[in-house]
């Protein structure tokens, strides 16, 4: 099991795409952090907007982890589908299937211990912070419907802050270190030469 990591905007699923690419389909499995945000439609909308949603407690890392576990031991899982736009999970699932590699993806891999010790090989995107950030307004605008100043508002309150106390500080635990001008189709040929 591997796991791709880096900080909001750095490329983590650009990476992860050229790679399936390389291995070809049924050969690898991605679970993405992203889609096991916590269900927060208890409450109002306006209390879900001023959420952290870059600290390691909005995450529900003990279904990730249970998923990891059913999907290394060879049995497909069930992945909620989370909308961004609400901060709410939709209702519904998709299924992700076993495969020979599982790729976990996302921010805060290294955060949790439980998921950091299930990873046979970590890769850490180091992108700067400015690049960063132009990469997840393209991405939450044409994406997740999200107004640019309101990511601006996000990444300044908290996404910049949970990286420097939750992201960075991991990074020299990881196998592999790319950045900060990180050549996505090399780092993919690289990773997949690995398996070869």
């Amino acid at each position: 099991m591997w796991g791709i990591c880096g900080g909001s905007g750095s490329g983590k699923t650009t990476l992860t795409r050229r790679l399936r690419a390389r291995l070809g389909d049924g050969a690898m499995s991605v679970l993405n952090f992203d889609d096991y945000y916590r269900d927060l439609s208890h409450l109002a909308p306006e209390q879900r907007r001023g959420r952290n949603y870059d600290h390691p407690d909005a995450l529900d890392h003990e279904l990730f982890i249970g998923h990891l576990d059913r999907l290394s031991a060879g049995g497909d899982v069930e992945v909620p589908v989370y909308d961004f736009s609400t901060h709410t999970r939709s209702g519904r699932y998709e299924t992700v299937a076993a495969a020979p590699l599982v790729v976990a993806e996302g921010i805060l891999l290294l955060a949790f211990p439980e998921v950091a010790s299930r990873l046979d090989l970590t890769v850490f995107l180091d992108v700067p912070e400015p690049v960063r950030l132009q990469r997840r307004i393209r991405r939450d605008t044409s994406e997740r419907g999200r107004d640019p100043d309101d990511v601006r508002r996000q990444f300044a309150a908290t996404v910049a802050p949970m990286h420097v106390a939750y992201v960075q500080p991991h990074r020299d635990r990881a196998d592999l270190i790319f950045g900060p001008e990180v050549d996505y189709e090399a780092v993919a040929d690289k990773l997949a030469a690995r398996l070869g």
